[in-house]
């Protein structure tokens, strides 16, 4: 199928970009993310799985393209992009800062504020709600 050179650079793009693309299986609508007809970004996935430079999943009417490796390459020379830009699957997250083990509050090592069991580690069980003492003595059964 013949696909203009704008389309095609504008589903490469979006293919780099995220690193994954998805297409409806309806080919007579534009697709929903791009501003060309979904039949061209269809035919021109397949093309690119044909080489082996794009993985296809198929899963309730909906195609899940994944680039890989080869296939990074081929659109980093076809786009004329240099090495540092990467798609946003490649990208590594940043990682959030881990706290101290003694920075929270309850922490082991840490300042103890309050608790529920605070009570049990001072020593005053008194305070504590529990079950009631002295001569109480629950019976089961219907006799008194």
């Amino acid at each position: 199928m013949i696909i203009s050179k704008e389309n095609r650079r504008t589903i490469y793009t979006a293919l780099f970009q995220e690193g994954v693309l998805v297409a409806p299986k309806d080919f007579e609508v534009k697709h929903p993310n791009l501003d060309v007809p979904n039949l061209e970004v269809v035919k021109a996935m397949q093309s690119l799985t044909s080489k082996g430079l794009v993985h296809t999943q198929f899963n309730w009417q909906w195609y899940y393209y994944t680039l890989n490796d080869e296939g990074l390459e081929y659109l980093r020379e076809y786009l004329h992009l240099p090495s540092e830009i990467v798609p946003l699957t490649r990208k590594l997250p940043a990682r959030p800062q881990r706290a101290l083990v003694g920075d929270r509050p309850g922490f082991r090592g840490g300042p103890r504020g309050g608790g529920d069991r605070e009570y049990r580690r001072r020593g005053d069980f008194e305070k504590k709600d529990g079950a009631p003492s002295g001569d109480f003595r629950p019976r089961f059964g219907a006799r008194q």
